[in-house]
């Protein structure tokens, strides 16, 4: 009994430590449960704040809502001009506030310091220049002219007009209101005479390909540039041809069978091309790739395919020119765009009797992706459409 009694005593002091030790465990593991549970909800909540803020934004940087207001600072800015001045930068700081990683810096043309342009150094045409360095220095060498000119390059406001094709602005009237605009720009081999009063008779400047280039030399228009855009290295050799005055030699080989459409654009032209193009070399110039780029893969959206032109990741020309006016002009509208697949019977060029119906999606382009972008454009007032056809 005596030796039962301090065991007793012992069992009595320690079961309450043991009760008290496992409470303050429990309690501890408890503790630490909460807290990382809390620690969990925090982590969770700043996820959901920053999805919220990445939520502002869609997949190619654009802000989901769009509008035309005026940000304050550029209300301030731009509020108390009178109508119808031009507005310095206007452009870019509408771009800039509906997509923030805009940087307007990008010539509109290449000059001979064309291989320091590290955007579109790495790539092949129609994205860049890689491995048609030798033929683009030897063009430039003889165009000696890299700007739109002295008068305009010296104006501190241009306002760009890009005039599409689309048969939207048959008789609408707006040659005059084109005509206003500092740079006009026209695309490919859209006619201007006979359709002044539509069309307008101003040409700054005309972008094109070969296959999309003016094939009959009196069509030209005098006072315009001739402005070439590569979709493919075939396109530099015919550049370099035009810009020699040389004769398109071995023409039937480019060309390619009608039978064989998989193979267009690649070993040769698609379509027959313009054998001469009545401009000195100090009126071509060479567009500036980076712009087929930055429509393509930022503003579109389109497939990278590995830098390679690949199916529907090529931007029309069209859209290739209001990025080019985005970076060059402080004020760019369009007119002649926008196809209504609702009105088959509505003619496609304002020139000519082909009807809306004879449009297909484009093995190159992705024409409703691109809409898309324009309209984000249109409605957030970085262009004025005056056709309101996008």
């Amino acid at each position: 009994m005596s030796i039962m009694k301090p065991t007793r005593n012992l069992l009595l002091v320690l079961c309450p430590m043991l009760v008290l030790g496992f409470l303050y465990y429990s309690s501890g593991k408890l503790h630490l449960r909460v807290w990382g549970q809390k620690s969990q909800s925090d982590v969770d909540s700043s996820l959901s704040v920053g999805h919220q803020r990445a939520s502002v934004y869609d997949k190619q940087g654009f802000l989901l809502k769009l509008d035309g207001k005026l940000p304050l600072d550029l209300s301030y800015k731009y509020g108390n001009l009178s109508e119808g001045t031009c507005k310095p930068g206007y452009a870019a700081a509408k771009m800039t506030a509906i997509y923030p990683k805009f940087i307007k810096p990008a010539p509109m043309f290449l000059d001979r310091n064309f291989k320091r342009l590290g955007k579109v150094s790495n790539y092949l045409p129609p994205f860049g220049f890689k491995t048609q360095e030798k033929i683009i220095s030897d063009i430039l060498s003889l165009t000696k002219n890299y700007g739109l000119g002295p008068e305009l390059d010296s104006m501190n406001c241009k306002r760009c007009i890009i005039v599409g094709n689309g048969g939207i602005l048959a008789n609408k009237s707006l040659g005059s209101r084109i005509d206003e605009y500092d740079v006009v720009v026209r695309l490919n081999e859209a006619p201007v005479t006979g359709y002044v009063k539509d069309v307008g008779s101003k040409t700054t400047i005309r972008i094109t390909y070969p296959e999309g280039a003016i094939q009959k030399p009196e069509r030209y228009e005098k006072d315009s540039l001739f402005v070439f855009s590569a979709f493919k290295p075939l396109d530099f050799k015919w550049l370099r041809q035009m810009v020699h005055k040389e004769k398109l030699l071995g023409i039937e080989d480019f060309s390619l069978s009608l039978s064989f459409p998989w193979q267009r654009g690649t070993e040769g032209f698609w379509k027959s091309v313009a054998q001469h193009v009545p401009k000195e070399p100090s009126e071509m110039r060479i567009l500036n790739p980076y712009f087929i780029q930055e429509a393509a893969f930022q503003f579109i959206g389109l497939p990278l395919n590995n830098g390679l032109m690949g199916k529907g990741n090529i931007p029309t020309l069209g859209t290739v020119a209001i990025t080019m006016a985005l970076h060059n002009c402080d004020e760019v509208a369009v007119a002649g765009f926008g196809y209504d697949m609702n009105a088959p019977h509505a003619p496609l060029h304002y020139y000519e009797t082909v009807k809306m119906s004879a449009i297909k999606e484009s093995w190159t382009h992705n024409i409703s992706k691109e809409k898309e972008f324009l309209r984000k454009l249109v409605k957030s007032r970085v262009i004025a459409d005056l056709t309101n056809g996008i």
